[in-house]
């Protein structure tokens, strides 16, 4: 079932999240003194173009609260527009409502990414 919800998942959207993802991570990456939000970038891509069957795990710490804060106003602030946007469309059907709480999900992510880890759920 999972299987079937990522392929729906990727096609009624999900690839917008996952190239919004991706091509942030490369415009990071440009620089040396963003390589390590650019390789969160690139984690993260793969848990939006596959999000069911994954949750998100946060951690707290000073390192991750400030390389949030700059990666909030550095580009992060439109990524959880967007996300939120697509998940408020999805939630107006019944049956999007599974596709935008992965939204919803991935605003989340996009609000906090650093200090958070990708953890596999159930079988």
């Amino acid at each position: 079932m999972k299987l079937l919800g990522n392929i729906v998942w990727f096609i009624l959207g999900g690839f917008v999240s996952f190239l919004t993802w991706l091509i942030l991570g490369v415009l990071w990456s440009i620089t040396i003194v963003g390589l390590p939000i650019g390789r969160q970038c690139f984690k993260f891509s793969t848990m939006a173009a596959a999000p069911f069957g994954k949750d998100i795990e946060f951690g707290h710490g000073g390192v991750s609260f400030m390389f949030n804060v700059l990666w909030l106003v550095l580009g992060g602030f439109a990524l959880v527009v967007e996300e939120v946007t697509m998940g408020a469309a999805f939630c107006l059907t019944i049956v999007g409502i599974p596709f935008g709480l992965q939204h919803f999900k991935q605003a989340k992510l996009a609000l906090l990414p650093f200090g958070a880890r990708i953890v596999r759920t159930g079988m």
